[in-house]
Parts: structure tokens; C-alpha cells; sequence
């Protein structure tokens, strides 16, 4: 074993429905725009030629039902509900008839963003990573494997801050499918086992404050919560 100079990066896990084991993760990826309505609230379009994406760190990954502070430097967290895609093979240059093979499970998952940074990215042009990757900003609830699982389409994607529902559509909403943005991020990328993809976020996006708990559904899926307390 070599000698470390400083302690690893914790290694992330995520519970898996059924099973003892836990699913590592390795990377996030996030689909930007993919529900024309979210677009237009957001105050812009779908590029319907091919989706694109950003990144958030591992280490920004939160378990369900976890208290956080609100995030310093913004003053506009805003929640995002999404489908996260967790994969369990080895995907490069695909094609999309064989892109679903690549999938192990799906979960409840939260963008969750300092969107008066990502505001500022946007005026000036420059990388959002202030705004989205955001400690303790991806969070993502416990992976139902794919084989316990309907096909993906008709199922209602929700969200509610104290109990009122500020999101909900069908993931049938969704512009590009799993296979499509499985496919696509290959032709880019090794994609492997541990990968997360978040796939976007439907209309009805707003602020949370301090003290305010949210709940997000997927149909056939575990539920997720999330709290948050004072900042630090």
C-alpha cells in the first residue's frame, strides 16, 4: 500500500434497494434543459440538436434524509427535482439500442443550486461551478435496481417545500431519453460502473430557506427528503 501525505477523499456510497451492498459512485454528470418547461421558466430554450451537461464532485454528494446548513455565498438556493441514472457497465461510443444495457438502477435525486452564481456565470460567460457544484448539492436517495423497475416514461416526477407541491410532471416530459443521453455522453467519455447521471429538472424550480424540508417522489421509486438548517 503507498503512503498517503494527507487522508483520501472519503469514498462515496449510495444505498441500494434490497441489498446489502452499496453502490460507489465515481462521477456525476448533469443534463442541463432537458424539460422544455424548465427551459422556459429559466428563460431559455431546448437545444433539440444535442443535449449538453455539466459536472458535479462526488464529494458534493448528501444521503436522504440529512440536515445541512444553507450553502455559503448565495441567497438564492433554489431546489431542483431530477431521475438520476446510476450505471453499472462500461459505456464507450454506444449505440442507443444498447445504451439501457449499461444501466443498473435509477434514484430520486436533487440539484440543488446557488443560482445567483449560476446567474453570474451565465452574464459573464463563464463555467457554472460555483452555482451547481455545490457542497452537499447532489443529493440522491437509495438506488431501486433497473429489474425492479417499469420502463421508464409514464411515471410522475414531484416535488414539495413544506408540504406544498411546487413540481410535478412525468418523466415522459423529459426531450432526450435515458438511452439518447446514455449514448451521447459515450461518445465523450468512458462511462463505468459508479457513474451517476442526473437527468435534468421539469418546471416549478424556487427557493428554500433555512428551516424549510423538502420531499421529492418518483413513481416507483424511494422517496427522498432533505433539511435545511441555519448556515454556519
Amino acid at each position: 500500500m503507498p503512503t498517503l501525505k494527507f487522508p483520501a477523499p472519503k469514498l462515496q456510497l449510495l444505498p441500494i434497494m434490497g441489498d446489502v451492498a452499496l453502490y460507489p459512485v465515481s462521477r456525476i454528470f448533469c443534463v442541463g434543459r432537458n424539460y422544455v418547461a424548465h427551459a422556459a421558466e429559466m428563460g431559455g430554450e431546448v437545444d433539440r440538436e444535442a443535449p449538453w451537461y455539466f459536472t458535479k464532485s462526488a464529494q458534493a454528494l448528501c444521503q436522504s434524509d440529512e440536515t445541512v446548513p444553507y450553502p455559503a455565498g448565495t441567497s438564492n438556493y433554489h431546489h431542483e427535482m431530477e431521475l438520476v441514472v446510476a450505471l453499472g457497465n462500461p459505456a464507450f461510443q454506444v449505440e442507443r439500442g444498447r445504451a439501457m444495457d449499461t444501466v443498473f438502477g435509477y434514484a430520486c435525486g436533487l440539484d440543488m443550486t446557488r443560482r445567483d452564481r449560476q446567474q453570474d456565470g451565465k452574464d459573464a460567460r463563464r463555467p457554472w461551478s460555483l452555482g451547481k457544484d455545490v457542497e452537499n448539492g447532489a443529493v440522491i436517495g437509495a438506488i431501486t435496481p433497473k429489474l425492479d423497475m417499469a420502463p421508464l416514461g409514464p411515471q410522475r416526477i414531484a416535488l414539495q417545500v413544506n408540504g406544498e407541491t411546487r413540481q410535478d410532471a412525468l418523466l415522459s416530459d423529459m426531450v432526450w431519453a435515458v438511452d439518447e443521453l446514455i449514448s451521447h455522453l459515450s461518445q465523450y467519455y468512458h462511462l463505468n460502473a459508479g457513474d451517476l447521471i442526473m437527468t435534468g429538472t421539469p418546471a416549478g424550480v424556487g427557493p428554500v430557506v433555512a428551516g424549510d424540508v423538502i420531499a421529492g417522489q418518483i413513481d416507483g421509486l424511494a422517496p427522498i427528503s432533505h433539511r435545511i438548517s441555519e448556515p454556519e
